[in-house]
């Protein structure tokens, strides 16, 4: 049938083609996640003197054993998905591939070191970011060398999530040093003649460490860590901790309401105002009134997640006062689960080293995802265009790289 074609259940009407995506027929097929090609060449010698003839390869072949998609589909694997270098090794060897663990991190050390102009370009914007998410999540790595007057024993990898408009930038610091510390060294190199970041994180020390040396800010804090406290005492205290809980899910309902309706910064802060401003106030009254009036022991669970609320009340209430301020810090909670996955199934890095090589492809991947991007195209291309990266990253970053190849 083709278009304007009669129908051929009625003798009236036409077939027209429709607008929008077409049917789509799927068959999906199983394969190796890297696949290897053998070419025997024959091979002849001279009976006489001894020398060796081999057969010259297809011209097809490439110079390279390992090409840019088996680099790409190792990272993809390794810092995408969580799967340890010996866990891939056994895998592969069970399809008759061999790929040693030593080789998988030869690949993937190789790629990294063409790929660090992105990730720095990704840092330099992420900098200049309206909204800067924050936290960390405890990391190891056996070989750490640490200046001789740090004292501390902790490793972390730092999470950080830029928001600017519809796009957002995720990176990761693996070592020492604590949020508050990466964050702080991240906003140094924001352009000066910006306005000032919304920063929003936990109530952790941690998190805050270093912002006050040169570093200015609104600082938000994390509506959902608040509303956690009340949750964890409920079954004890359930009527007071409802009225909490329902009051909070009428601030979520408003902003849930502006994200359906693709408001503005300035129309979601307008909203907030009207309808959530009133919800914040009454609940703040009620929280000063439960003290005040001596209804909650303020050492009891209630008391303490009561006292969290209010002893950072004015960063729990930012969005009501900024425009573009979150309500909570949840979507660097999501990014972190890529840490924690390389934590729990590959336990370590092994060296600082490895850390970065990490930091570097979790970086991109998750920056990928962000916004909706193939990051295994992405990783495949910066790869084939390694030397125009070098020269222009801001141009190979994840929402334009497609662009720039097509010019």
């Amino acid at each position: 049938m083709r278009h304007g074609d009669p129908c051929p259940e009625c003798p009236k009407g036409k077939v027209y083609r429709q607008n929008g995506a077409p049917a789509q027929l799927v068959r999906v097929t199983g394969q190796a996640p890297l696949q290897a090609t053998v070419y025997e060449l024959e091979r002849l010698r001279c009976g006489s003197c001894g020398a060796m003839f081999t057969a010259p390869e297809p011209e097809d072949v490439g110079p390279d054993k390992y090409d840019e998609m088996a680099g790409a589909m190792i990272a993809e694997l390794k810092y995408g998905a969580g799967m340890p270098f010996h866990r891939l090794k056994q895998l592969e060897q069970r399809m008759g591939v061999p790929l040693p663990a030593a080789t998988q991190w030869e690949i993937v050390e190789e790629v990294a070191e063409l790929l660090k102009p992105a990730r720095e370009e990704l840092i330099r914007q992420a900098a200049q970011g309206e909204v800067v998410h924050g936290d960390d999540t405890n990391m190891r790595v056996l070989k750490l060398t640490r200046p001789p007057e740090d004292e501390r024993t902790g490793v972390f990898t730092t999470g950080v999530v830029a928001v600017t408009g519809d796009r957002q930038i995720a990176v990761y610091f693996t070592g020492p040093k604590h949020a508050g510390e990466n964050v702080a060294d991240l906003l140094k190199r924001r352009a000066g003649e910006l306005p000032l970041p919304v920063l929003m994180c936990d109530a952790s020390a941690s998190n805050t460490s270093e912002l006050d040396e040169g570093v200015e800010m609104l600082l938000a804090r994390c509506l959902a860590h608040g509303r956690r406290k009340i949750v964890s005492v409920a079954g004890s205290f359930p009527e007071p901790c409802i009225h909490v809980l329902v009051e909070l899910g009428k601030v979520y309902k408003v902003d849930a309401q502006a994200k359906e309706q693709k408001l503005t910064p300035a129309e979601r802060l307008n909203l907030h105002q009207k309808q959530s401003q009133p919800v914040m106030d009454g609940l703040e009254q009620w929280i000063n009134r439960q003290f005040a009036e001596r209804l909650v022991e303020p050492n009891s669970g209630l008391g303490k997640g009561l006292t969290y609320l209010q002893r950072h009340w004015k960063g729990l209430t930012l969005f009501l006062r900024q425009q573009g301020a979150p309500l909570d810090n949840n979507l660097v909670e999501r990014v972190l689960k890529k840490a924690v996955l390389h934590r729990k199934n590959a336990l370590y890095y092994r060296t600082i080293h490895g850390a970065e090589v990490g930091d570097l492809f979790m970086s991109l991947i998750e920056t990928c995802r962000l916004n909706r991007v193939n990051s295994f195209d992405y990783l495949v291309e910066l790869q084939r265009h390694a030397t125009k990266l070098l020269a222009r990253p801001a141009e190979w970053l994840p929402w334009n790289y497609r662009t720039t190849i097509g010019h």
